[in-house]
C-alpha cells in the first residue's frame, strides 16, 4: 500500500490536479486518493499552500494605463460612429457636400481601424507573454515541489570564490532551472552571463543578477549531458562566451 502512495506522490498528479490540467478520470484518482490517504491529504494541502505563495509572489499586473487607454479608445469609436451619422444627414442636402463629408469620413474610419489594429496587436502581445510567464510559473512550481526534482550546489572558482548558485534539474520531467543567490562584487564595466551547452550548441541565456530568493529561476535549456556556464564578460555582454572567464560550471 505504501508503495502504492508512493508512487502516486511522485507522478506530478497533484500538481496537474492544482492546477487544473487533469482529466476528468485523472482528477477522479486524484479525489479518490486524497479522500482515502492521509499522506496524500497532507501533501495536497501543503501544495496548496505553497502555490497560493508562489502565486502571490509572481502576481503579473498589466501595464498601467492599459485599462484607460482601451476605453478611451472605445470611447473615441462611439465617437467617431456618431458624427459619422451626423455628416451622413447633412451630406443628403446637396452632392457637393455629400461628396466632400464622406470623402472626410472615409480617411479618419481608416485612421481609427490602423490604430484599432495597432491596440489590438498590442493586447494580443501582451496575452501572449502574460501565457508565456504564467506557464513558466507552473513549470518553476513543478520543479521546486517535485520530489524527483535533483538539487545541485554551484560554487564559483577563484577568480569568483563568492559566487553561490543551486540548479534544480527534473529529468523526468525534463526542467532545469538555476538560482543565483550571490554574485561576487566586480568592476562596474563588467558583468555576468549564463551559458548552456546543449547537444554541442552554446546557448546565450543572457546577462545575470543574483536573485536573493529561491523563487526567482533563470529556464535553462533541458537535455542530456548538458553543461551551464557562468562567465566573466564585459558591460552589455557577449555574443560568446569568454572560455578563459568561465567562473562556474554545472553539468546535468
Amino acid at each position: 500500500m505504501k508503495d502504492k502512495i508512493k508512487i502516486f506522490l511522485d507522478s506530478d498528479l497533484l500538481e496537474k490536479y492544482l492546477l487544473g490540467t487533469t482529466t476528468e478520470l485523472e482528477s477522479l484518482q486524484v479525489e479518490r486518493y486524497i479522500a482515502m490517504y492521509p499522506e496524500v491529504r497532507e501533501t495536497y494541502s501543503e501544495l496548496q499552500n505553497n502555490l497560493e505563495i508562489f502565486a502571490k509572489l509572481h502576481a503579473i499586473e498589466a501595464p498601467q494605463g492599459l485599462k484607460d487607454k482601451i476605453n478611451s479608445r472605445i470611447k473615441a469609436e462611439r465617437k467617431g460612429r456618431k458624427r459619422f451619422y451626423s455628416y451622413a444627414i447633412a451630406a443628403s442636402i446637396t452632392a457637393i457636400m455629400f461628396i466632400g463629408i464622406s470623402t472626410f469620413f472615409w480617411n479618419q474610419n481608416q485612421s481609427l481601424q490602423e490604430e484599432n489594429s495597432v491596440v489590438s496587436n498590442k493586447i494580443k502581445l501582451l496575452e501572449e507573454n502574460m501565457k508565456e510567464q504564467l506557464e513558466d510559473v507552473r513549470n518553476q512550481f513543478i520543479v521546486l515541489n517535485n520530489p524527483q526534482t535533483k538539487k545541485y550546489n554551484v560554487k564559483g572558482n577563484q577568480k569568483a570564490k563568492d559566487l553561490k548558485a543551486v540548479a534544480y534539474i527534473n529529468p523526468v520531467k525534463k526542467l532545469s532551472y538555476i538560482n543565483v543567490s550571490k554574485l561576487p562584487h566586480i568592476p562596474e564595466s563588467q558583468c555576468f552571463q549564463m551559458w548552456a551547452e546543449v547537444n554541442g550548441k552554446m546557448i546565450n541565456l543572457g546577462i545575470i543578477e543574483e536573485a536573493g530568493d529561491k523563487q526567482k529561476l533563470l529556464a535553462l535549456p533541458y537535455a542530456e549531458n548538458a553543461v551551464g556556464y557562468i562567465t566573466i564578460e564585459q558591460k552589455g555582454g557577449n555574443h560568446a562566451p569568454s572560455v578563459e572567464n568561465i567562473v562556474a560550471n554545472i553539468a546535468y
